[in-house]
């Protein structure tokens, strides 16, 4: 069984989540800025983009090098057995980065890459003129950070967070991933209860509840290597079965809640796509009306936050309207996402920790008040 080097990318700031993710699924981690490394087989490839809930993307690390100048990025790249990986009519986009690196031209640096590729997978395969690229997508990678080049295949294809629970709407909802991680800088593990007063779409809430369930947040999608001729294609749909035979009953109550009964309806929907919608109670209620008679769980919203000025006031009447109702329920551990700097002063408490996230490219804080838990 062949071992390859993987990593699993993810957004600034996520990575010890992610690494413990991939601790929990029992791999041995090492991190580092937007990746963790971690080895495993074909088999590994396929668990872990199933069950990988807070990462963007598996890939295989192919080579690393150092490059310096265009003709060594050259070199390197062509010396790569691409034949083994690559079928003669693979469809392969690559995708460049450089950072804080003499070759900081990406589109050079992708253009490289990619005709070392081509004059080695024309030389192998003994092709003249262009090759069809008309097969199945091998998506490749070239990054550069430092001096150093790494050339890596993406076995994931569309991001993680596209989980194929959600239907199009308009608004900014959390992607999935993000909000998954999110949970997991709480104490939430399925076992208590899980409130979002302020649901939108319904992400949050849907998120934790098949963290209850144990449901593998890839049951129902396709990824890039199901198109990898050379990858053995039993294993995904066995390892979907065996995903869905560990699901198990939700034993916690979950709670979510949203003024508006439109998105709530969104929310209803997706629920019932991701296999919750009987493990959530939706209800239609505002802030300043919310009430709820659970203790000892877990408050985890995304409040809206007044982006242009005029919303401004609104945003921090609704986190006054928070701070009236939730601030007594503490019992409960606490965690808002919002860019708003001031948020507590509104909220009328100052946060136990706040954490520095981005949310694309949008920059937010996590605000978490712990509890004082009732026995």
């Amino acid at each position: 069984m062949e071992e390859y080097t993987l990593y699993a990318t993810m957004g600034a700031g996520f990575e010890s989540v992610v690494a413990k993710e991939l601790q929990s699924l029992g791999y041995e981690t090492r991190s580092e800025n937007g990746r963790v490394f971690f080895k495993g087989s074909q088999a590994d490839i396929v668990r872990c983009n199933l069950w990988l809930r807070t990462a963007d993307r598996v890939k295989i690390l192919l080579k690393e090098f150092p490059a310096k100048d265009f003709e060594t990025l050259y070199n390197e790249t062509y010396a790569f057995d691409w034949a083994q990986l690559l079928p003669v009519d693979a469809e392969f986009p690559v995708k460049g980065r450089a950072v804080r690196s003499k070759l900081h031209s990406e589109p050079d640096v992708q253009a490289i890459v990619k005709k070392a590729i081509v004059d080695k997978m024309s030389a192998q395969y003994r092709r003249r003129g262009m090759l069809p690229e008309n097969g199945s997508r091998f998506p490749l990678d070239v990054h550069i950070y430092k001096d150093v080049a790494r050339l890596s295949l993406d076995t994931t294809g569309e991001s993680l967070f596209k989980r194929g629970y959600r239907i199009e709407h308009g608004g900014a909802p959390l992607k999935e991933n993000f909000a998954a991680s999110l949970i997991k800088l709480t104490p939430f593990n399925g076992t208590h209860p899980f409130i979002d007063p302020m649901c939108g779409s319904g992400t949050l809430p849907i998120e934790a509840a098949m963290i209850a369930k144990n449901i593998a947040p890839g049951t129902w999608r396709q990824f890039a290597f199901d198109g990898f001729d050379w990858f053995d294609q039993k294993l995904h749909p066995e390892m979907v079965e065996e995903a869905k035979s560990l699901v198990k009953p939700c034993e916690t109550a979950i709670q979510a809640s949203d003024i508006d009964q439109s998105i709530l309806e969104v929310a209803k929907l997706n629920a019932h796509n991701a296999g919750v919608l009987q493990d959530i109670r939706f209800k239609q209620v505002a802030v300043k009306d919310f009430t709820t008679e659970l203790e000892n769980g877990v408050i985890v919203s995304n409040p809206p936050y007044g982006k242009r000025l005029k919303d401004k006031e609104g945003a921090e009447k609704l986190y006054a309207q928070m701070g009236e109702v939730l601030r007594p329920l503490d019992s409960f551990s606490q965690y808002y996402l919002t860019a708003d700097p001031d948020f507590e002063k509104f909220f009328g408490k100052k946060a136990t920790k706040k954490r520095k996230l981005y949310n694309g490219n949008l920059r937010v804080d996590f605000y978490q008040f712990w509890a004082n838990r009732k026995h």
